[in-house]
This record gives structure tokens, sequence and C-alpha cells, in this order.
């Protein structure tokens, strides 16, 4: 039992120590050059919105593209990808209310054609029109259900200016009202920062990258020699993997923020379950092997430094109290980035308990064909995996 205890301290003295302070929360916008310089002249931007069924959400989101206090030229290509709600009506009328209805466009977007997930495919038609009919320096590649502040694309573009970045990205702010949201949001933000630590992130000594997708502003011809969105056409988790390909052709920057926020609710922990089980399993590659060793890796991790605190006697449990406290400890600033009490971070071995029962729930819907089910679509497909 001392040899588990010690491996499971070793566990979380790396996690806190070596692994770029992920936990932290230091790495956001409004932290990391908070203010960056005006650039000399200010480039040409068009945001791509892909939108399949987001008529409750899509005019608050536009109306806050629209309202952006961007100097430089500015446009606004909504892609409306088979939506059955009145999306792009919604859309329309949003624009026509608002001071500028001249920057926004909204496309039709044609049949999903095979190899391509719905969502990548609206924005490669986005991209189109857009390089086609305002040549525009930076996308701005930003969904539905994401609000904007006036001063963000500025922000962006700035940072992107000032760091030479091919892709700056900003992780939402995420809705953290109902008491499933209050639970189980943080630790979805804290998972992806130990997953992709964002300090390593925008290093580019190291290989390690990654994006959040609700909010990424891409130089536009920097996508193009990393060979677009159809170099990822089939991409579940789309963002990361353009990460991937950016950081290949240039300096990359992720980091937290306050100035964009996700719209999408999760009042109950059933939408939270589908939300996590979408990509779960491709973020194991579909592979049943790594989904074993994650389990594993999850109750050694989260759940022995608690068994051992109360069950252990001697150096194995004071080895677990101690990773129990690490643990806590690494999981307090997040809570505090959402405005929840510092209790809370006693919590994560029920929350990764929770997450557990996900992640096999994702791989259990790949096995029966609808992995990656969004909005009637099941875009995880076999071969993905091989």
């Amino acid at each position: 039992m001392n040899a588990l205890g010690f491996l499971v301290l070793a566990i979380w003295l790396a996690l806190v120590f070596a692994r770029g302070g992920f936990w932290l929360c230091r790495d956001r916008d409004d932290v990391a050059m908070p203010t960056p310089p005006t650039p000399k002249s200010w480039p040409r931007v068009a945001a791509v919105i892909p939108a399949r069924d987001e008529a409750d959400v899509i005019a608050t989101s536009i109306g806050s593209l629209l309202a952006q206090d961007y100097p430089g030229d500015f446009r606004n290509e909504l892609v409306d990808d088979q939506s059955s709600d009145g999306t792009a009506k919604a859309a329309q009328a949003c624009a026509a209310a608002s001071a500028s209805p001249e920057r926004l466009t909204v496309l039709t977007g044609a049949p999903l054609p095979s190899g391509w997930a719905g969502k990548l495919w609206a924005v490669s038609q986005g991209i189109k029109f857009a390089e086609m009919n305002f040549a525009p320096d930076y996308l701005l590649l930003t969904d539905a259900d994401i609000a904007h502040a006036p001063d963000n694309l500025r922000a962006l573009v700035s940072r992107a200016e000032q760091g030479g970045y091919g892709l700056v990205s900003l992780m939402a702010l995420l809705r953290c009202e109902s008491p499933a949201e209050k639970l189980l949001v943080p630790a979805f933000v804290y998972f992806f920062q130990m997953l992709y630590p964002f300090r390593w992130v925008s290093d580019p000594r190291k290989k390690l990258a990654g994006a959040a997708g609700g909010c990424m502003l891409v130089r536009a011809d920097l996508l193009a020699r990393a060979g677009g969105v159809q170099a990822i056409a089939g991409a579940l988790i789309d963002d990361c993997a353009l990460g991937e390909r950016m950081k290949k052709v240039g300096p990359i920057w992720l980091g937290l923020t306050k100035r964009v926020v996700s719209l999408r609710p999760y009042p109950h922990f059933q939408d939270i379950r589908k939300m996590v089980a979408r990509s779960a399993y491709a973020q194991l590659h579909y592979s049943p092997l790594l989904l074993v060793g994650a389990l594993a890796g999850m109750v050694l991790t989260y759940f022995a430094p608690l068994w051992l605190a109360l069950f252990g006697e001697g150096a194995a449990r004071a080895c677990g109290l101690a990773a129990f406290a690490l643990m806590s400890l690494t999981f307090w600033p997040i809570q505090r980035f959402y405005g929840l009490s510092s209790a809370r971070a006693l919590t994560l071995p029920l929350i990764a308990a929770l997450y557990m029962v996900y992640t096999l729930d994702s791989a259990v819907q790949f096995f029966r064909g609808r992995g990656g089910m969004w909005k009637g679509r099941a875009q995880a497909h076999r071969t993905e995996g091989a």
C-alpha cells in the first residue's frame, strides 16, 4: 500500500509542478498582455459562423459581432447549415435592426458531402465566400452560440499582430448557473487545461498544440499554407486539429477569457453528458486500449488519493492526504475564475466519476453508430480511428 501511496503522490507532484502550471489559470487575455498595442493599420477581417438550428441564440451572437468596435474592415459570413428552425431569418432580422446590416451575409449551406464533419463543411463554404468577395487578412472562426464583448475583435487582432501569431484562440466562458453546470462545467475547462496546458500550447518550443473552437482568429495566408480546413475535413475535435496544423506554420496563442461567453445552456446532467460523450472517445482515437488506460489512470489519479486518505495507514495515508490536498489545490483557481465557492475544489473525485461514466458512454455511442451526435448527425466514424 505504501508503494501505491508514493505513486499517487508522485502523480500529483508532477501535475502541479511539471505540467505547465495548467491549473493556475494565469493564461488569460486580461493578464497576459491585457492591453495589446494598437497596430499601425487594421487588417481586414471576416468572421465565419456555421449555424445549424440556432434560432434561439443566433440574434444575440450575430448582434454581438455586428456591434464590434473594430476600426478596420470587418464582415460576417453566416453559413446556415440546413437549419429547420428559421436560423437564417432570425439572423437577417437581427442584422436589419442593427446599425451596420451590411456587415452580415447569410449563405445557404450545401448538403454535407462524404468525409466532412458538418461544422467544418459549413466553415469551408464561409471561408471560400469570404476569400472570393472580401480577401480578408484574418478569419474569425466562431460558433453561433457565442457572444463577444464589443472590444473582443480589436483585442484579438492586436494580440495577433503584436505577437506574430497565426492563430489566437480564446476559451469561451461557459454558462455556469444550474446545479449541473456549477458542478461539472469548471471541471470541463480544468480537464481541457490539463490535456492542453495553455502555456505549452503558446510556447513555440513545445510541440503540443490546441485551440478552443468557440473563438479562433486565424491568419488567412497561414491557414492556406497549413492546408486549409479541408486538411482536417473529418475531424470531430476540429479546434485542436486546427491548432496542430497552424502551429506547424507559425506560433499560436490560447487563453481563458471573459470577453467571449457561451450562450448554450446545460441545465441538466444529461445535457452535459451528451456534450462530453460527443467527443470523449474521439479524444482517445477510438481505441479500446486507450479507453481502458484512460479509465485506469483516472481511478489512480482521482480516487486512489481519497481512498488512501480514508482507509490507508502510516506513510500510505500521509501520501493519500498530501495527494488529495494537491488535487484540491489545483481545482481551486478554476472555481474562483467561475465565481464559485472554494469548497467546491473538494469535489473533484465525484466529478471525475461522472466524467468516467460519460467517457464510457461516448465509446458505447460510437459502437452503436451514434458517435459525435450533433443536431441529428452522427459525425464520428470507425474509419477515423483507423
